[in-house]
Parts: C-alpha cells; structure tokens; sequence
C-alpha cells in the first residue's frame, strides 16, 4: 500500500482580523503538515463580497507571516492548487 501525502488547508474568510480560533486552527494545520511532512496549503475564502476587504485579506497574510507558519502552497508562493483567492475559482 502507497502512503498518500498530508495535505491540510487553512481557509479563513477574511470579514474580519483572524480571532484566536482561527489562529488556534492555523496552528494546528500547519504543525501537523510539518509533523508528517505533508504540504500546509492556504487559501482564502473571499466570496462574502459584502464583509470581505482587501486589508482583511492582507491582514490574514500578515498575522500567518507574524507567527512563523509559512505555507507551501497560496497566496505569494503559488502552487499546484491555484488560485489561492475563492472568489477566483469560481469563475
């Protein structure tokens, strides 16, 4: 049997600055991608187009750099699952 891969997904919607369960979420992905030495893939939920900003979205990228949870795959660095925006991939 093939071992697979962890891949986990942290995909805020960025309505508002990221409160302690998201970071408490972001956390956890991001050490268990690098406990398994899987890929931490970050997306943004920005399809509440009435709340979501374009300073809530670069805060939520800001907060992730602050903290030191680097991503392998979103926004700024790309990869294999683009677009890292959702309102993109809708259309």
């Amino acid at each position: 049997m093939s071992e697979k891969k962890v891949k986990v997904r942290f995909a805020p919607s960025p309505t508002g600055d990221l409160h302690v369960g998201n970071i408490r979420t972001a956390l956890f992905d991001w050490a268990y991608a690098r406990h398994t030495g899987g890929t931490f893939l970050f997306r943004i939920e920005d399809t509440d187009t009435t709340r979501v900003t374009d300073e809530y979205i670069q805060a939520a990228i800001d907060t992730l750099k602050w903290l030191g949870l680097n991503w392998d795959e979103g926004p700024e660095v790309g990869g294999d699952n683009g677009p890292y925006l959702q309102s993109q991939r809708l259309h």
